[in-house]
């Protein structure tokens, strides 16, 4: 029984923490808020035994083994490294952290304390996913050719931390970076070459971002991502003899359909999923933690994801193509 501390009450738990629950191989049994108000309305709502008022007192807490780490971007890699140095695993809201060099920081410290880290990309883990790879690995669609994604909602909250440059605001780091994720999972490589362009806010930070990445073999995504757009979704996966379309790419339900079209003939395929739309995530996290083998997303798999972004935004910057060295083993 993988033993649950969750630091912060975020709002993003309210999708996870029912999936904590839900499995047959965890416990959750500590929250931690800077208000120790909120961090016990937060346990007796979902029945934790232990509510508490800082952050440090929750790493403390011997009887949690794995720590579930939603904060703000900017304070992922602090806190995920406090966390193992504490000895606890841990799985990190995306994106894990907000440069190459945290990331390399956070692998450091999982390899020192000997613990397992992961970064919560729910969709990777959901049979949907699975289904689209093995179809472009198959040659349902011939040759891989073109991936096109988007991902936007309208961001209204004022005072929204997203909102916030200082810590690691904006449309590309918070939904940008799925397509992103996506693209590279179905290439099964790193980008070569990245060109954004973005539109800045009040605040500074992209509330519209437009990117391309070219992959080995001339492989391209093409994606766009918002807060200033109504809510869409979806993935486009264009091969040499046919496209597949995924609807519902980035927080696929219980029931999905993908689109298969091969010339003038367009076939339905049906996708079941795991009841607690994040299980799967949890699943794969409490997996690890007993060594049945690696997490499906590795350190390495998001140091990529990591350096495209910030290859994307640097092009965003400075208004030209950026070329990508290989960032490391996934």
């Amino acid at each position: 029984m993988l033993r649950w501390g969750v630091l912060s009450t975020a709002r993003i738990n309210r999708s996870v923490v029912p999936a904590i629950l839900a499995s047959a191989g965890s416990e959750l049994r500590a929250v931690a808020s800077r208000d120790g108000g909120r961090a016990r309305a937060f346990a007796e709502k979902y029945g934790i035994p232990r509510a508490f008022g800082s952050y440090e007192e929750l790493l403390a807490d011997a009887e949690v083994d794995a720590v579930y780490n939603p904060l703000p971007n900017h304070l992922h890699a602090e806190w995920t490294i406090r966390a193992l140095q504490g000895g606890k695993h841990v799985l990190c809201e995306k994106p894990l952290a907000l440069s190459v060099e945290e990331v390399d920081a956070i692998a450091a410290a999982a390899a020192a304390a000997d613990r397992v880290v992961a970064e919560a990309f729910m969709y990777r883990h959901h049979p949907q996913t699975l289904k689209v790879r093995a179809l472009v690995e198959s040659g349902e669609i011939g040759e891989l050719r073109l991936i096109r994604g988007s991902f936007s909602f309208p961001l209204t909250r004022e005072g929204d931390v997203r909102l916030d440059p200082s810590m690691g605001g904006g449309c590309l780091w918070d939904v940008g970076c799925y397509p992103v994720s996506y693209a590279r999972f179905l290439a099964g490589s790193e980008p070569e070459e990245a060109f954004g362009w973005q539109r800045l806010g009040p605040t500074g930070v992209d509330l519209d971002f437009v990117g391309q990445l070219r992959f080995p073999g001339n492989v391209v995504l093409q994606f766009d991502a918002s807060f200033a757009a109504p809510f869409r979704t979806g993935l486009e996966v264009v091969g040499s003899h046919g496209a597949l379309h995924v609807p519902n790419s980035f927080k696929p339900g219980p029931s999905e359909e993908l689109l298969l079209s091969r010339g003038d003939r367009i076939e339905r395929l049906a996708v079941d999923g795991p009841g607690a739309l994040y299980l799967g995530e949890v699943a794969d996290f409490e997996r690890a933690v007993a060594g049945a083998g690696p997490s499906a997303v590795s350190l390495g798999d998001s140091r990529g994801n990591v350096a495209a972004i910030q290859a994307l935004l640097a092009s965003a910057r400075d208004g030209g193509a950026i070329s990508l060295t290989a960032p490391g083993p996934r």
